[in-house]
This record gives C-alpha cells, sequence and structure tokens, in this order.
C-alpha cells in the first residue's frame, strides 16, 4: 500500500473513532500520535484529519448538495467519512489530482464499506470535481 494509500486509510480510522465516540478529532488525533503501540500517524494522515475537521461545515454542506437523495445522516459512517476526505482533497490539497483523491476514496470504500458505496462515492466525488475550480475560487 502507498504512503498516501495508508495516510488516508489512517485518517479515516481516526475520523471514524472520534466519530463514533462522540469525541473531538483533533483529540483523538493528538493521542494516536503520541501513542507508541498504534499504527504511526503520517504528517499527510494529520493534514487529511485537521483539514476536514477545520472546514467540516463546507465539506458537509457540499455533500448535502450533491449527495443525490441522501443526508448527511443517512450515509453509511464509512462513506460520510471518506466523502470528506475525498472533498478535502479535492477543494483543499493543490498537489493531489482530482482523479486520484477520487480513485483514492473509491478503492478505500470498496474494501471498507458496502458493494453500493464505491459507485455512490465515484458519483458524488465526480459531480464535486466537475465545479472543484469553480469552488476553489470562492474558498
Amino acid at each position: 500500500m502507498r504512503a498516501r494509500t495508508k495516510a488516508r486509510k489512517r485518517a479515516l480510522d481516526i475520523l471514524f473513532e472520534s466519530e463514533a465516540r462522540g469525541e473531538d478529532p483533533l483529540e483523538v488525533l493528538t493521542q494516536r500520535r503520541e501513542t507508541d503501540d498504534a499504527p504511526p500517524v503520517s504528517d499527510y494522515a494529520a493534514l487529511l484529519v485537521r483539514g476536514v475537521v477545520e472546514n467540516r461545515e463546507r465539506i458537509d454542506q457540499l455533500l448535502s448538495e450533491h449527495a443525490e437523495g441522501w443526508t448527511i445522516a443517512r450515509m453509511p459512517a464509512v462513506d460520510r467519512t471518506l466523502l470528506r476526505i475525498g472533498v478535502f482533497e479535492l477543494l483543499w490539497v493543490d498537489e493531489i489530482d482530482d482523479p486520484v483523491a477520487i480513485t483514492e476514496a473509491v478503492e478505500l470504500a470498496r474494501t471498507l464499506s458496502t458493494d453500493d458505496s464505491p459507485r455512490f462515492l465515484n458519483g458524488v466525488l465526480g459531480r464535486i470535481a466537475d465545479i472543484a475550480s469553480h469552488l476553489r475560487t470562492t474558498l
């Protein structure tokens, strides 16, 4: 598994855990970075967690607008978290090409979520990617 793929998986783990436990994701991130017995948290994983936390309101607004027929609360937790990471990469991480961000989210969904999740994530992230250049100018 490539380094950034591992980082995305680690960010997913931290964001998912914090949501499931009702804890602050940044506190969970700090705990995981300070714990020797846990898998390491790379700088890129930390960037993803912080970015999702800092931009969550705007990310969730975009997901609500582009996840046709789905509310944020109704989405499976893994899908919701992968979408948040994917949108953050699409809009705020310039060195990641849009197709890479989408493919990585879809591949993680393929291994970690439902059979329908890859297609769902591809559709939502694809719709957001189509307007990403416009969105980047308004951020």
